[in-house]
């Protein structure tokens, strides 16, 4: 496996501290888009996460491109982006250099709960363009709880079913629990392959390009 798109590859400094609070949930979508990389291919991945060493190590077996969008410093600026234009240059300016080869995986975590619907939808209108068909795109919803967390999460696999958030940071901000409707919406381009509700109140989902 190659990662791209980090000056810290490994994601030195940026895991947190393991004594912190965390949150373990069961998440059998993403499970079941890691065993689809056993299949005798090349995979593209896009991460927009921060390099995790637990998240490479896991890929590491597969024979895949990472690229690492590592985009939480950038969300909350985009929400306050004027016009539709700027607002797609600068997500374009956000996100990896395109590499060439057309992604198969996006790892979106918990992102999409921080954008208002017009950069959802600039952002997955850009992702859209670097797709094959019958890429999948995986993603966390907050749904049943108010409240999230004042920023995005930092959600780690343990294994290939289960991932942790070791954040450590309680529920501050109001979530807009986006509804399975209003992604349809913001997000013409794919359509709902999957979702399942968590033990955490989010919804897992899985789209489909």
């Amino acid at each position: 496996m190659r990662v791209y798109g980090s000056s810290n590859p490994l994601g030195a400094g940026s895991a947190r501290p393991e004594q912190e609070t965390s949150a373990v949930v069961n998440v059998s979508l993403f499970s079941a888009l890691v065993e689809r990389l056993a299949e005798e291919r090349r995979w593209v991945i896009l991460d927009l996460g921060a390099a995790q060493p637990q998240t490479i190590e896991l890929l590491s077996p597969y024979r895949c491109r990472l690229d690492i969008g590592d985009i939480a410093e950038e969300v909350d600026g985009l929400s306050d982006s004027g016009e539709e234009e700027q607002l797609a240059k600068d997500i374009g300016a956000m996100l990896p250099a395109h590499p060439g080869e057309l992604t198969d995986i996006v790892l979106c975590w918990d992102f999409l709960n921080y954008m208002d619907k017009s950069v959802l939808s600039a952002l997955m209108a850009n992702i859209a363009a670097r797709c094959r068909p019958g890429a999948l795109v995986h993603a966390l919803i907050a749904y049943s709880q108010p409240l999230m967390q004042q920023r995005p999460g930092q959600f780690v696999p343990i294994d290939q079913g289960h991932l942790r958030d070791a954040s450590g940071v309680e529920p501050s901000r109001i979530a807009p629990r986006y509804s399975t409707e209003d992604l349809k919406a913001c997000m013409p381009d794919f359509s709902v392959d999957r979702m399942r509700l968590l033990g955490n109140g989010m919804q897992e989902y899985l789209f489909l390009r």
